[in-house]
């Protein structure tokens, strides 16, 4: 089944309570941050704190982020090296603009992997925030197969590109659809950046409507107020399932009958079409909508 990736949610690394009860507000990914959210003072305390959270707290089925440092920093490799002994599910990589600095990455994984004896196991996600980590979105994305997904981060990248963010978000439509595409072209997710406004809803609402018309499939988020206004954008609607079970139906009928014709409601369906179908099931699946039952 399709893993479901709506909201990631940034917790700081150096808050022990937020990560404590993170998992109870139910987003999808829990990020645990170890760049940006803590001060250079705190860094190896908060290192400690995300490799004991990891180790000690049950996440449930809830996907396990970490971003950590660059590698260029002091702080990058010792992070690396925690979280993947800790278990972690995936790495962000911070600022990423080349597919060198994934491969970077990828080499000290594997290196703390054949220490522990899982090899394999860790994937990495790319966090896009300059014009030369647009540029190089694609190369970024196919840099490594344990690349899952590739995400926006807009404050860095509207001050690489002398702008700033306004709410129709204009400036960043060229870096959202080249992240998109790039992704789609790799076969991983792509994840919108944060909306750190939390007192215009309203305005969160149709950047989320915006993202999810674009492709994306799903959201940074800084906090659980913003999950359920992502979910509900983002899970199929009655009539969308409705229809995707309709032209389903009728490919299986055209199948059984040896027909190579495929019609829903007097109107023909070609392979756009039933590969759409097919990704609304998946997530009404995922997201618990409809059960695999519904669809004998």
């Amino acid at each position: 089944m399709k893993r479901l990736r709506r909201t990631m949610m940034f917790v700081p690394g150096n808050n022990p309570g937020m990560m404590q009860d993170a998992y109870i507000y139910g987003p999808d990914s829990i990020m645990l941050d170890l760049e940006d959210s803590v001060t250079m003072a705190e860094k190896d305390t908060a290192r400690l704190l995300v490799y004991n959270a990891l180790k000690s707290i049950d996440y449930g089925k809830t996907e396990m982020v970490v971003r950590i440092n660059p590698l260029s920093t002091p702080y990058g490799k010792k992070d690396v090296e925690a979280v993947v002994k800790a278990g972690v599910d995936v790495i962000r990589m911070p600022k990423t603009e080349t597919a060198e600095e994934v491969v970077e990455v990828e080499r000290e994984i594997e290196r703390v992997e054949r220490e522990i004896g899982c090899l394999g196991r860790t994937q990495i996600m790319a966090a896009i925030e300059s014009t030369l980590g647009v540029v190089n979105a694609y190369a970024i994305a196919t840099a490594s197969k344990r690349m899952m997904g590739i995400a926006l981060g807009a404050e860095d990248y509207c001050a690489n590109l002398k702008t700033q963010r306004s709410p129709e978000g204009m400036e960043l439509l060229m870096a959202r659809q080249t992240i998109v595409v790039a992704a789609r072209a790799a076969g991983i997710d792509a994840l919108d950046t944060v909306y750190s406004n939390l007192n215009d809803m309203e305005t969160f609402r149709k950047e989320v409507e915006l993202i999810h018309q674009l492709g994306f499939d799903g959201k940074s988020i800084i906090n659980p107020r913003q999950i359920e206004i992502i979910n509900e954008v983002f899970t199929p609607t009655q009539k969308a399932i409705d229809k995707a079970l309709a032209v389903i139906a009728a490919i299986k009928e055209a199948e059984s009958k040896g027909s190579g014709v495929i019609a829903v409601n007097g109107k023909m369906v070609d392979r756009p079409v039933v590969i759409r179908a097919q990704r609304v099931i998946d997530l009404a699946l995922a997201s618990g909508v409809i059960k695999k039952e519904d669809l004998v």
